[in-house]
């Protein structure tokens, strides 16, 4: 089947979906973004979560098909005009990046959670990046990240 969505702001047509067919592999192999990573394949690591109409979600749980008609925002389109989003660059000045591979998903949680409160405490931090697991971290640097993309984007950088 063909799959038809919005992705990153553009138009995807995908020929050959199957009906099993993961969102999170058609957009790592099928339209070549490969942010969202492929972790456990059962929406318990959090590293695959992008948006679906505005609304984050673990793609390795969507089925491709679900997708069509709707729009998809990963990890690669929170970077605007070249210029990283506030989460990102906070990750990086807090050092809260090391392996990097379930950075992708906890940016996006992140990033979703600041859109929605703003300022939020350390209890929502936790809270919303619970489903987002890490190996590398004790999550303090993670937490701090966060606190400080928030504050950030409170004063408007």
């Amino acid at each position: 089947m063909r799959v038809t969505f919005t992705v990153n702001g553009r138009t995807a047509a995908v020929d050959d979906v199957w009906e099993g067919e993961s969102l999170l592999y058609v957009l790592r192999e099928r339209v070549g973004l490969p942010g969202s990573k492929n972790a456990c394949e059962q929406g318990e690591c959090g590293s695959c979560t992008v948006y679906l109409d505005g609304l984050p979600v673990c793609a390795c749980l969507v089925a491709a098909g679900q997708a069509e008609g709707r729009e998809v925002r990963t990890v690669e389109d929170l970077a605007r005009g070249g210029e990283l989003d506030a989460v990102q660059r906070a990750f990086v000045e807090c050092g809260a990046v090391q392996c990097g591979f379930c950075t992708p998903g906890l940016l996006v949680q992140a990033h979703d959670l600041i859109e929605r409160t703003g300022r939020p405490g350390d209890a929502e931090i936790r809270e919303a990046l619970a489903g987002n697991l890490c190996r590398c971290t004790g999550y303090e640097k993670i937490i701090e990240a966060v606190r400080l993309a928030a504050e950030w984007k409170a004063a408007g950088r």
